[in-house]
């Protein structure tokens, strides 16, 4: 097979040159410019002929490629040195059984259920309740009173009581967890000043699993208000410029969510994560090595730690565990693109579909209308025929109720004699009886080539036995359900008068005894239309 403009199409397969003759017919190109986007279609040729029409942007191959290429190869284990050393000074030599990291569990807070009392201990118990609320009132009194006094002569009960905010232990009421979120980040503000930490705005549930989808390292840090560490670990160390600007470095992909231990939900975390000291910082990531799903506890931080030290033990296990995410993130990001690239062929063939389902419906439709037409048109030309048939049994059997010409031998009152001018017969000269009715004279009209040819039709059935011919196949008989319509009209030139054809009135009455008209051709509403289309 000849080459085009350095391209040898006999070393395409079959394949690849079917799929070539096909695209070149869709798109005219050229078949070196064809060949080169088919192969960066991997020779689909519903893509190319989409990215052709649609304009080509990104490979996805090529990105799912090197997505691949660059996803970075798993340690066969973690193990930093003290690790290492531990391993060496094992007996025999024997490596030490890898710490798998303790799971991370997804907590819910579950709201408060109050019982309701039953109604008879309600009655029983009501005037201890009674009595138990009017105490209450009294001493919340007194309370409000003795807060006014100066805190040097103030009880230190009632200055507990009163104390609210962050480090408020008493009155704290059960939200939600976007509320109690806020709480927290509104408290932590008033108490140690605006910041630029920037604590997750929703419960633990929903930051967790937001580290989860978006393969991140979600830091937990817990607060005791009424422990000792809590203001210096704050100041010192959870709001040192570097901590701070290594929490907010996108490239670290750190979540932060905070929590007062007073409040339920970060109880219940606390419980769960196994915190025995405050202050307290969790590290908890997706570990795939331990399951696909899984997030693991990598670090724990208990008690109060310097900045630096602080920093470091977070770095070592984002560097720990960082590789293993970067691995699952591209292995994601190489499975979107096939999902997208597999999507675009999808659409490229359903579009493609969808045309050719358009061209086999506009064909049909092109197909079903020109039958339709075909039929209409044989089915006029049948009516047509058929009324054409009608007409002329129709004359035939008309000529034969048409009334002879009177002899000559009648008296002149009874007789109508008038001059016809004929389209095609020319002038000819009648009599008529004078009880014609105008109808019976347009019949004659109508019939007077059958008259002339026919004439036993008229009574002159001599000159029909004479002849021994009849030249008309039609029974003289009157068609079932025909209505005839005269297309012609006849007039009186001078002065004008169009003579309707009337079933009633007489030549007599009409025309008199004798006058010249003229047979025109076409009705009063062929004439109307065509006055419309003069105007």
């Amino acid at each position: 097979m000849a080459s085009n403009a350095g391209i040898d199409i006999s070393q395409l397969s079959a394949e690849q040159q079917a799929a070539l003759e096909q695209y070149t017919q869709v798109t005219a190109q050229d078949t070196k410019d064809a060949v080169a986007l088919l192969e960066r279609s991997q020779w689909n040729v519903q893509i190319a002929i989409a990215k052709f029409f649609d304009g080509e942007g990104p490979d996805p191959v090529a990105e799912a490629v090197a997505a691949q290429s660059q996803i970075p190869q798993r340690q066969s284990r973690h193990e930093n040195l003290q690790e290492s050393l531990l391993a060496s000074s094992s007996p025999y030599g024997r490596p030490r059984a890898r710490e798998r990291p303790d799971p991370a569990p997804r907590i819910v807070p579950q709201p408060t259920t109050t019982r309701r009392t039953p109604f008879l201990l309600a009655i029983i118990f009501a005037p201890f309740n009674f009595g138990y609320r009017a105490v209450s009132a009294l001493f919340r009194t007194f309370v409000y009173i003795f807060a006014f006094l100066p805190p040097s002569i103030r009880p230190r009960a009632i200055t507990t009581s009163m104390t609210t905010g962050f480090r408020g232990s008493k009155g704290r009421r059960m939200l939600m967890p976007p509320d109690t979120a806020a709480r927290f980040r509104r408290e932590f503000e008033e108490e140690y000043g605006s910041n630029a930490l920037p604590f997750h705005e929703g419960g633990f549930a929903q930051a967790l699993d937001l580290a989860k989808r978006d393969l991140k390292f979600l830091l937990i840090v817990l607060m005791s208000p009424e422990h000792d560490d809590t203001e210096s670990f704050t100041r010192d160390t959870l709001l040192a410029p570097e901590v701070v600007s290594f929490i907010n470095d996108p490239a670290n992909n750190i979540v932060l969510w905070g929590g007062n231990v007073l409040d339920s939900e970060a109880f219940q975390v606390a419980s769960e994560y196994n915190c025995t000291k405050f202050p307290f910082s969790c590290l908890v990531c997706l570990t795939p090595k331990e399951g696909s799903t899984r997030m693991s506890i990598v670090k724990r931080l208990a008690g109060p730690l310097s900045p630096s030290t602080y920093l470091a033990e977070i770095r070592t296990a984002i560097n720990k565990y960082a590789p293993d995410l970067a691995a699952v993130r591209a292995e994601r990001t190489a499975q979107e693109v096939t999902r997208n690239l597999r999507t675009e062929q999808d659409d490229a063939y359903e579009r493609s579909l969808a045309r050719d389902r358009e061209r086999a419906r506009q064909k049909k439709e092109a197909a079903a209308a020109a039958a339709a037409s075909e039929k209409k048109a044989q089915e006029e030309a049948e009516a047509a025929e058929r009324r054409e048939r009608q007409k002329q049994q129709w004359r035939r059997w008309r000529a034969t109720t048409v009334k002879p010409e009177p002899d000559s031998s009648a008296n002149a009152k009874d007789v109508v004699r008038l001059a016809l001018m004929m389209p095609t017969a020319g002038r000819i000269v009648r009599r008529f009886s004078a009880e014609t009715t105008v109808e019976e004279l347009y019949a004659f009209v109508e019939c007077y080539d059958i008259l002339t040819t026919n004439p036993e039709l008229n009574g002159e059935d001599k000159q029909k036995e004479a002849n021994g011919e009849d030249d008309v196949d039609l029974p003289a008989e009157k068609p079932e359900g025909y209505v005839h319509e005269y297309g012609f009209r006849i007039a009186s030139p001078i002065p004008r008068v169009v003579y309707e054809p009337d079933e009633t009135a007489s030549l007599r009455d009409r025309i008199g005894r004798s006058g010249n008209l003229i047979v025109e051709l076409g009705t009063a509403d062929s004439d109307s239309e065509s006055e419309a289309e003069q105007s």
